[in-house]
Parts: C-alpha cells; structure tokens; sequence
C-alpha cells in the first residue's frame, strides 16, 4: 500500500465519515496538471496561513523555484531575505510528531533561522520515495499530497539550472477547494 493511499485510508476518509462539513483542499493547477493537498489540523496556524495566501491568490504569479529529484518540489517565493525576514510572512513551528516527511508530505519552508520561523510565503513536497527524516522536527509539515504525485514527479525531472531552478519557469496557481466526502471521492477516482 502506498504512502498515499494509507494516509486516505486510516486518517482522511474516516474523519470524513462522521461529518458532513466541508473540509478544504489545498489545489495547485500546473502546466502538467493538478495536485490536491489534504491540510493538517495538528497545525492549525501553518494551515490557516496556507488558505489565507491561497484566497488571496499570492502564489498565481509565482512558481515551483526549486526542484530537486529526491528530495523535494519547492514552490512559493524565492530563497530572498525578504522573504525569510518579513515578520508578516513568518509563523512560529508546529512541530507535530507524528508528522513525519514521508513521500508526499507538504511543509513550509525556512531558512537557518535559530527559532525554526517557517517562511510562509513558500512550501515544498516531499518528493524523496523515502522520505526526508532528518527534517523531522526542523521544518514543519503541514499538509499530504492526496492526488498528484505524479505530476510531482514529472516537475522535480525537467532541466534545471546550478541553483537547481526549472529552465523554463513551472507556473502554478494555488486555491481551496471545499469538498464533502462525495466531492472527495470523485478526485480521488
């Protein structure tokens, strides 16, 4: 069984089954097509942050600017001071045990910044088919890519440059999407 269809199997679908609320969908739209992100309510600040920049359309003018093949798809703003030293775009970690970077884990980037502050302007998934352990307790996970992994592997595989940024700039757009269990299984089929 896969990372994935464990994590939709045991923690996802069961949670959805006892309520009829609508939850929200973290959806990235590509060139190479879409990803959905199941956010995680053990990390409520990292999650409200995420849909607050997505409503706002924050990331539709930027792109995935840093892909690594075993390691991680980045997304978000670039590796600037400006965007690791803005108080408005920091959050304190919420470092969850159980969240672990596994294939498919969605967390928030950082820089060497001796309180672990994410930079909430930028996010990456966990490409790596091992996972990531020896980020654990560094950088905070967030969310799980629950459909898209593939389109994953296609965007950490194009040619990149010496700072390991696609040639040719991979355009996203970020938005929420609400669903109810119905909606749920229609993506995931």
């Amino acid at each position: 069984m896969k990372v994935t269809d464990f994590f939709i199997a045991f923690f996802l679908i069961p949670v959805l089954g006892f309520s009829q609320e609508k939850i929200p969908l973290g959806k990235i739209g590509t060139p190479y097509g879409e990803i959905f992100i199941q956010l995680d309510d053990r990390t409520p600040n990292h999650k409200a942050s995420f849909i607050e920049l997505a409503e706002a359309g924050y990331w539709d003018s930027l792109t995935f600017n840093r892909v690594v093949p075993n390691f991680v798809a980045q997304g978000g703003c670039p590796d600037t001071e400006e965007g690791f030293n803005d108080p408005e775009y920091l959050l304190s970690p919420e470092f969850v045990p159980e969240l672990k970077h596994v294939y498919g884990a969605v967390g928030a980037g950082r820089d060497g910044n001796p309180d672990k502050l994410s930079a909430r302007c930028q996010f990456y998934i966990v490409q790596n088919p091992d996972g990531i352990p020896r980020l654990d307790g560094d950088y905070t996970i967030f969310g799980h890519i629950i459909k898209g992994m593939d389109i994953i592997e296609r965007i950490v595989r194009v040619k990149r440059d010496s700072k390991d940024e696609p040639v040719k700039p991979i355009t996203m757009t970020v938005s929420i999407t609400y669903l109810d269990e119905e909606g749920l299984k229609k993506i995931l089929n």
